[in-house]
């Protein structure tokens, strides 16, 4: 090995396919540890450490920056008080994945799901249209696949690849058990839009999770600012006269959660206008849901990402 200028000899960098390694290892193991818990037992596990260790992390930061902007209004405790509520909130997630496949519906009490409005996923279902579900990431966004397919309306999602590919295999799986269906992934970028693109050709549903920053999307407005938002629910439901239903989920307690699903939206219905007006004009639409929403519950959405423009995040650190 090489020596460094001072004789002392040179640290050598942590292996990138080792560090990879110990996080799927990491993973793997609160799954397995989290599926010898009972449900709500793993739940107030995941979300009390979660609350307590996730504040001190930088992504709190951004989460504080990302409520001022949303809810200027707020004070300083209220917003710790949020960033605590969605940190509780993704521990609860992440323990509760492994116990998805076994919850019950419409349970009395204790663990389990129900649906709002489902009339509006058998309204779907009877169009026989291709079907794209626009979402968010909030309460548990992961429960959301299996309980449509459980309406015969099983979809395949976007999603934003793991650069730890060991990460992004065992998520896959996960998800790939939760949903209980034969299931595609379609990761974020050009060959995922067109295996996407082929998949509803082919007559197949798609899901979006519409509520992150995508630099090369199109503008639109969140709590009254822009923000660059990705098109791809409204270009595509636009080409192929499909239906976009929009929903999201919530939590009653403890790995018992609600899918709340909140409208279906015909782009036939769209005043005519140029494609690109039209386009805006629905993702405008779902970002009008997706506020309204967030408002309601706001400890519900995760607002660890910079969802905003780089430099209001560059301005606020001088």
């Amino acid at each position: 090995m090489e020596q460094s200028g001072s004789g002392q000899r040179a640290a050598r960098p942590f292996s990138g396919s080792m560090r990879h390694h110990l996080e799927a290892w990491g993973l793997r193991s609160l799954f397995q540890l989290s599926r010898m818990l009972p449900a709500s037992s793993a739940s107030r596990l995941g979300g009390a450490l979660a609350r307590h260790l996730g504040p001190f992390l930088p992504s709190s930061r951004i989460a504080d920056l990302n409520l001022q902007r949303a809810f200027p209004k707020l004070g300083a405790w209220e917003r710790q008080n949020i960033i605590r509520g969605c940190w509780k909130n993704l521990g609860c997630t992440l323990a509760e994945l492994p116990h998805l496949p076994d919850l019950p519906s419409s349970p009395a009490t204790g663990p389990g799901w129900r649906v709002l409005n489902d009339h509006i996923l058998h309204q779907a279902r009877r169009s026989g249209r291709p079907v794209i579900f626009f979402s968010g990431h909030l309460g548990n966004w992961e429960l959301m696949p299996l309980i449509v397919a459980r309406y015969g309306l099983g979809f395949s999602p976007f999603y934003r690849a793991p650069n730890n590919r060991h990460v992004d295999h065992l998520l896959r799986q996960m998800r790939q058990k939760i949903a209980g269906v034969p299931t595609s992934f379609f990761p974020k970028g050009r060959q995922g839009a067109r295996d996407a693109v082929r998949h509803l050709s082919n007559g197949g549903h798609l899901g979006v999770l519409g509520d992150q920053k995508m630099n090369d999307g199109i503008e639109a407005s969140l709590f009254g600012h822009p923000t660059m938002t990705a098109p791809a629910a409204a270009a595509l439901a636009l080409r192929f006269k499909a239906l976009i239903v929009t929903g999201h989920v919530w939590r009653e307690g403890p790995a018992r959660l609600v899918l709340d699903v909140a409208s279906c939206l015909d782009p036939q219905d769209v005043s005519p206008a140029p494609r690109q007006e039209m386009i805006h004009q629905l993702t405008q639409t779902l970002n009008d849901e997706l506020e309204r929403w967030i408002t309601e519950r706001p400890e519900n959405w995760l607002w660890l990402h910079r969802r905003w423009e780089k430099t209001f995040y560059q301005n606020k650190k001088k």
